[in-house]
């Protein structure tokens, strides 16, 4: 798995599913991944080619990937760039782009570029596939749909689409390739994306789903774009994203991104204020950290750890732009 489009907590379980690029377009292996893989926290995991089904337990703390094929119905076609939710122990899929040959077109799938000589269609599709965890078995239900525009819903009871969501106030810029993440049970978190003008974007924003209204948090770094990546919850509120690109990938691409963004959606605990207050002063506290409790001091050694790290890595990337930032001066003079 070279790529992860959509990383995602599930119960115990981090799922990830593989995209774009796996393998090139053959008569027995479609060009883009079909690989989900499920990583137990719970001391156990799994591999799965098409779907995810019971993890193996491991007994000696070692994590294994597992080959897992013992399925029913049938899975979605090859794609990426798709979303993913948890609802009722069953994993719902919805969209991505992938390719069909020409037997396959259907009205859920908006071609977009083709292949004539092998009869491949790429595009965007529009359906939804469930897989449901206890029966281990895939279906695609009726979508009973309307026509949608900016944010709107599914009902998972009724498979309905709401239709346009009417907003109260700013709406965020039109975008493609972001993340829409859960932090509560009436708000979500926007953050990033490709702008309509093929510009990334590195703001943030909160939605209500009571009030629909969306509420930009300003104090967001705006130098640090990013489309295409994952996005999960912390334990204390806080928003992880990680890997993506932070190019127009349409002209350019520099790569994929590998660093971790972190971003507070809420006031830390006073615990924790405090544990990260020691962290970043251990040199300067440090005739005093021993004098802490056994438990309070090993939760303060690991956030020390954690600091250190950190503060090296944000030395190595200001010395890096600063040397970037050298080279193209002398290059423009």
């Amino acid at each position: 798995m070279k790529c992860i489009c959509l990383m995602m907590k599930f119960g115990p379980m981090i799922l990830i599913v593989g995209c774009g690029q796996c393998t090139s377009w053959k008569e027995s292996s479609p060009p883009l991944c079909q690989e989900v893989a499920v990583l137990a926290l719970t001391g156990s995991c799994t591999f799965l080619e098409d779907m995810m089904t019971k993890a193996t337990a491991i007994e000696d703390g070692t994590y294994i990937w597992e080959k897992i094929t013992n399925f029913e119905g049938k899975p979605p076609t090859p794609r990426d760039k798709l979303s993913c939710w948890v609802y009722k122990d069953r994993l719902i899929y919805f969209g991505g782009y992938g390719c069909r040959r020409h037997n396959e077109l259907q009205d859920c799938f908006d071609v977009h570029d083709a292949s004539w000589e092998e009869q491949i269609f790429w595009g965007w599709h529009n359906d939804v596939h469930v897989f449901d965890t206890k029966t281990q078995s895939w279906f695609q239900p009726e979508i009973k749909q309307t026509r949608m525009n900016d944010l709107h819903y599914l009902n998972l009871d009724t498979w309905t689409w709401s239709g346009r969501i009417p907003i109260n106030g700013e709406n965020p810029k039109h975008r493609s390739w972001h993340t829409l993440t859960p932090i509560a049970d009436d708000k979500l978190f926007l953050f990033g994306g490709l702008s309509a003008d093929n510009i990334p974007l590195s703001d943030g924003w909160i939605h209500n789903v009571v009030t629909n209204h969306w509420k930009q948090l300003t104090y967001l770094p705006k130098t640090r774009p990013r489309l295409w990546h994952t996005a999960c919850l912390g334990k204390e509120n806080e928003i992880m994203v990680f890997g993506g690109s932070k190019d127009d990938l349409l002209s350019l691409d520099t790569g994929h991104c590998n660093d971790l963004l972190i971003f507070q959606t809420q006031p830390y605990s006073l615990l924790r204020s405090c544990l990260d207050c020691i962290g970043k002063n251990a040199i300067i506290l440090e005739s005093q950290i021993s004098l802490l409790p056994p438990k309070l001091l090993q939760q303060v050694l690991k956030k020390i750890t954690f600091w250190t790290a950190a503060s090296h890595r944000e030395e190595q990337r200001a010395q890096k732009e600063e040397t970037e930032n050298k080279y193209q001066w002398i290059s423009n003079n």
